[in-house]
């Protein structure tokens, strides 16, 4: 440092000693020399940053500098206001890289353009310590009323995080021009603290300074942050008052804004009131249209887009492949992910996530499995797309083992983590694995979010744990519709009609107003249980809530009059209903009707599905089930030659049972399972002393053209029988045997597990396509009614 004060020292005494040749010379005493040339500048300027560097231990480039100070052969006299003030801010800016601040060479601000020499020190400025001297030599300078420095001084502090520092700065200066006050409001704004940028703009507006094009977009950002929509409409006048309705910027700004808070409608007229539209303006409008669900008018307005001369962002794009999601449009999904390869964006991060979330929603899991595996630290966005594309997509397990994997790499999940994974676990249907959800979130600051209460409610209740779902339930503390209508479809589920009427009474008693959801669950809970009067009332009762119905409601009421018994009266009921009978409608009569066997009307109702849903196997299914009931066989043949007309084929039943934490899957007549043996040893004894106590096989469920022995043998190796035995085998006496089968129990089967269940003094819970039983002592939960 010593150095360069004399080197400071030096020139200034040469600058006293020409300042006294000119004086001379203009006396006429002597012949001035001449001015030194740009080459003889630029190396006297070399020889003070030699000096610099080498006092700071910077070698190589001393060297290097060292070696352009030769470039001079005279020794020419100049003042140091003559020397580029750019170089020596080159110089000063590698000395701030350096890993100890450096700032010592402030000193050489003598001589140079104060102003522009403060200023590229503060741009440059890269630790607050900096900013700290600088400040100083400011003051000493006498500039503390400089506003364009301290302007500077406020953004250099804001750049390197001491907001602080720079509210100090501000409210030093006594009268803040509109320059200064941006920059407080700038400095806010960047460091997340929106509250504070609206105080300083009221504050900016109290001190009579008007605000102008760049103090809005920070304001507008503001109010979107805190969606403050009373504010938002007080400063959209005062952008109309300041006469800043054409500034795109401005404008992009109230697009953004009104769109975030939901006032789509007020994005749109901003947005057509705009004479020139940047790409800015585009992705505003489509990505507020993509966020408030508005997929379709996204895309549309992506199509507008494209006719004109801007061209979409990654910012855009994003927002168009969740559109793209919403509506679950795949080509043109792919079609977009062509375009984003050859903008070269495909590694953009954003883009990943998003491309990632479309191909898992609709059906592609091993594509958006690529696109997880190339981000090198996926973050929890990326995560929650792979985890609930799993679990919407019948891959629990998978979505489940990607939920463990994340808590073992210490990322820390956010609500949509939790309550997806919670949904794979309800698929699963492991009682066991649902615990150990559960255990999580007790112990995550999840325990009192209402919306995975909801899904873990949801999931005991799939599980087989009605009573686990109470409780957590009850342990609810604010407690919406969806809770409500959770517990009440829970009940539904395991075929409690009352105890679902029961919670319904106390939700209205709690005055939460029921939703269209909440009485499906209803109606579903009292088809299950037989209450015919009682699910017409409630269906009935909708219009006091002003709940239109919809074909789920519809399709319930066909299925209570239907199990019920009362066709005719169900097919009244669809005669009049004031919309089109969709599949769901008919495919309830279709039910009912092989329950009772009515041949005719199943017919009916079968070809309608089959006009309405072609491809759907389920249907020709159940008319093969009716006639086969019947003993139709040419019936059967005939459903079987459509469908293999079709290329349809039967899903193939199993049934899966759960010992020490792993799930084993059994298929009818499964013999593949290392203890076949004793399995199969096992089902022979069930089977004796099913006869001995007067069980008779219901052959009349067997959908095939067998004689009475082979009938037998079939339905004794269902796969629900065969997970049974594999069961009793494998557990302690007492242990609840826990099974789920994918398609609807026979009724041979449930008579048989009835019987099982008191022979073998255990509780059997099978869940299968329609609800849960509950077998104890020889009986049924659902009161032989499913």
């Amino acid at each position: 440092m010593l150095t360069v004060l004399m080197f400071c020292t030096h020139y200034s005494t040469k600058n006293k000693k020409r300042k006294g040749e000119r004086e001379n010379w203009r006396s006429g005493d002597r012949t001035p020399s001449p001015l030194p040339s740009p080459r003889r500048r630029l190396s006297v300027m070399a020889k003070i940053c030699y000096q610099i560097l080498k006092y700071n231990g910077q070698g190589a480039m001393a060297w290097k500098l060292n070696n352009l100070s030769s470039l001079t052969t005279n020794n020419q006299k100049f003042t140091t206001s003559e020397i580029p003030t750019c170089l020596v801010l080159k110089f000063i800016k590698h000395l701030y890289s350096s890993s100890t601040p450096h700032l010592e060479c402030v000193n050489l601000g003598h001589g140079f353009n104060s102003d522009t020499f403060y200023a590229s020190l503060i741009d440059n400025s890269t630790h607050e310590i900096h900013l700290n001297q600088i400040h100083s030599r400011i003051v000493v300078s006498g500039l503390q009323h400089n506003g364009f420095l301290i302007t500077k001084m406020v953004n250099g502090s804001s750049n390197v995080g001491h907001i602080g520092y720079a509210r100090k700065l501000f409210d030093e200066f006594r009268f803040p021009d509109v320059f200064l006050w941006n920059a407080i409001i700038r400095s806010y704004s960047r460091s997340d603290m929106f509250g504070d940028v609206i105080e300083m703009y009221r504050s900016m507006r109290w001190a009579g300074v008007n605000p102008d094009c760049f103090t809005f977009p920070y304001v507008l950002k503001a109010c979107t942050e805190l969606l403050d929509f009373r504010l938002t409409r007080i400063v959209h006048g005062q952008v109309f008052r300041h006469g800043f309705r054409s500034d795109v910027f401005v404008q992009n700004g109230l697009v953004a804004l009104y769109a975030k808070c939901g006032l789509i409608g007020n994005a749109r007229v901003v947005f057509n009131g705009l004479y020139d539209r940047t790409v800015v303006s585009w992705t505003s409008i489509i990505s507020g249209f993509a966020q408030n669900g508005e997929a379709i008018e996204a895309l549309q307005m992506f199509n507008q887009m494209r006719n004109t001369d801007a061209k979409p962002d990654w910012i855009a794009l994003v927002s168009i492949l969740k559109a793209y999601t919403d509506v679950d449009d795949l080509e043109q999904g792919r079609s977009l992910h062509g375009c984003v390869i050859k903008m070269g964006l495909e590694h953009e991060p954003d883009l990943l996530i998003s491309l990632a979330a479309l191909y898992a929603k609709c059906g592609q899991v091993t594509v958006a499995r690529s696109f997880f595996d190339q981000m090198e630290a996926p973050n929890v966005i990326m995560w929650n797309a792979m985890i609930s594309g799993y679990a919407k997509n019948g891959h629990a397990e998978e979505a489940v083992n990607l939920f463990r994997d994340m808590i073992l790499r210490n990322i820390r999940p956010d609500s949509v983590t939790v309550r997806s994974t919670v949904i794979a676990c309800a698929q699963v249907g492991s009682l066991e694995l649902a615990q150990w959800m559960d255990d999580y979130v007790r112990k995550s600051k999840y325990e009192s979010d209402i919306y995975v209460n909801t899904a873990l409610i949801d999931m005991y209740a799939k599980c087989g744990s009605v009573e686990s779902a109470r409780r957590v339930f009850d342990h609810t503390s604010h407690k919406d519709v969806v809770l409500w209508s959770a517990m009440i479809m829970g009940y539904g589920l395991h075929g409690q009609g009352w105890e679902a009427i029961n919670i319904y009474n106390a939700m209205k008693q709690a005055r939460v107003c029921p939703n269209d959801v909440t009485f499906i669950g209803l109606l579903s809970a009292c088809n299950h249980t037989g209450l015919v009067k009682e699910g017409w009332e409630l269906f009935n009762c909708m219009k006091d809530f002003g709940i239109e119905p919809r074909n789920e409601h519809y399709s319930s009421v066909v299925d209570l009059l239907g199990r019920a018994g009362y066709l005719d009266r169900a097919y009244a009921f669809i005669l009049k209903m004031p919309v089109e009978p969709g599949v769901s409608v008919w495919g309830a009569l279709l039910s009912a009707c092989n329950i009772h066997r009515h041949v005719k009307m199943g017919e009916y109702a079968a070809n309608k599905l089959f006009s309405l849903d072609p491809y759907n196997i389920g249907h020709y299914v159940q008319l093969s089930n009716l006639y086969a009931s019947s003993r139709l066989w040419n019936r059967v043949a005939h459903v079987r030659v459509l469908m293999k007309e079709k290329g349809l084929s039967k899903d193939l039943g199993y049934s899966l049972i759960e010992i020490n934490g792993k799930l084993q899957a059994f298929h009818i007549g499964d013999k593949t399972h290392p203890r076949a043996e004793e399995i199969f040893d096992e089902l022979q004894r069930l089977e004796r002393r099913l006869k001995e106590v007067g069980f008779i096989p219901h052959t009349d469920s067997v959908l095939h053209d067998l004689n009475y022995e082979e009938k037998e043998e079939n339905l004794s190796i269902h796969s629900e029988r065969i997970a049974i035995a594999y069961g009793l085998i494998s557990t302690a006496p007492g242990t609840t045997l826990r099974i789920t089968k994918n398609l609807r129990a026979c009724i041979n089967c449930h008579s048989a597990i009835k019987l099982i269940s008191k022979l073998v003094a255990r509780e059997i819970i099978v869940r299968d396509a329609n609800r849960f039983h509950h077998f104890r002592d020889g009986c049924c939960s659902c009161g032989d009614y499913w």
